[in-house]
C-alpha cells in the first residue's frame, strides 16, 4: 500500500495556496504580505536585540572570570523549559498586556539561552596560552577581554545570533494570537475562516523567512569573521 493511500495529499489545497501567493490583493495595505513581513522582522529584530543586551555582557564577564558555568546552564535550561505561549498568556494578565510588546519580551527571553551559552563557551575556549601571553604583555583584565578573548570568541557568538534569530523568526508567529502583527496573522486568519490554502501559504512564508535567516547572509555572517584562534608560531 502506498503512502499516498494512507495519507491523502490534498493537491488542490497546494494549488490554491499557490494561487493565494500569486494574488496581488494579498500584497496590498496593512494586511498584505510586505507589511506583515515588516512587522514580523520588527518583532524578531527587537527581541534578539534586547536578548543580546542582557545575554552578551553577562556571558562575556562570566567567561572572562571563568565562573558561572553552572549558572549559565541553569539559565539556559530554565529559559528553554518555559513555553513562549505560556509567557504570552501570563503577560496578558499583567500590565504588559497583549500585542507586539508582550511578544517582543517573551521572544527576548526565548532568545537568551542561545546567545548566553555561545558567548560564554566562546570566551572560555580561548587558548589559555594566548590569554597568558596577553597578560604577560601588561594588558589589564578588561583589555584582555576586549582585545583578545572577544575577537577570538566572535565566530561562536555569531553562531549564537544565527540560532537565536532562526528560532525567534519561526516563533514570532505567536504574536498574532495575542493581538500582535507579523506573518502569523495570515495563519490565524486562515484558521478563523477555515481557509486551508491561506494557512498553508502563511506557513510557507514563515518557513521561507526562517530559511533566509538560516542559510542567507545573516545566517552565515561567521564566514566573514575570523575562523578561530591563531596557531602558535614555531620557535627556532
Amino acid at each position: 500500500m502506498s503512502l499516498a493511500a494512507v495519507v491523502p495529499v490534498p493537491m488542490s489545497t497546494l494549488g490554491d495556496a499557490i494561487v493565494w501567493l500569486n494574488d496581488p490583493l494579498n500584497y496590498e495595505g496593512k494586511t498584505g504580505v510586505p507589511y506583515l513581513t515588516y512587522e514580523h522582522l520588527y518583532i524578531s529584530g527587537f527581541a534578539v536585540f534586547f536578548a543580546a543586551l542582557v545575554a552578551l555582557p553577562l556571558a562575556l564577564v562570566l567567561g572572562h572570570l571563568g565562573r558561572g558555568g553552572g549558572f549559565t546552564v541553569v539559565v539556559s535550561n530554565v529559559s528553554r523549559a518555559i513555553p513562549t505561549l505560556a509567557l504570552l498568556t501570563i503577560f496578558a494578565s499583567t500590565a504588559i498586556g497583549f500585542g507586539n510588546r508582550a511578544t517582543i519580551i517573551a521572544l527576548a527571553l526565548f532568545a537568551i539561552p542561545a546567545l548566553l551559552t555561545n558567548a560564554y563557551v566562546g570566551v572560555r575556549e580561548v587558548d589559555p596560552d594566548v590569554v597568558e601571553a596577553a597578560r604577560g604583555m601588561g594588558m589589564s583584565g578588561s583589555a584582555v577581554l576586549l582585545r583578545v578573548e572577544l575577537p577570538l570568541a566572535v565566530p561562536l557568538i555569531a553562531a549564537g545570533f544565527r540560532t537565536a534569530s532562526v528560532q525567534v523568526v519561526a516563533t514570532a508567529t505567536l504574536a498574532a494570537l495575542v493581538g500582535g502583527g507579523g506573518l502569523g496573522r495570515i495563519i490565524t486568519d486562515g484558521f478563523g475562516q477555515q481557509d486551508r490554502p491561506q494557512i498553508l501559504a502563511g506557513g510557507f512564508l514563515v518557513a521561507l523567512l526562517a530559511l533566509a535567516f538560516s542559510f542567507g547572509p545573516v545566517g552565515h555572517a561567521d564566514r566573514y569573521l575570523p575562523a578561530g584562534q591563531p596557531e602558535p608560531a614555531d620557535t627556532p
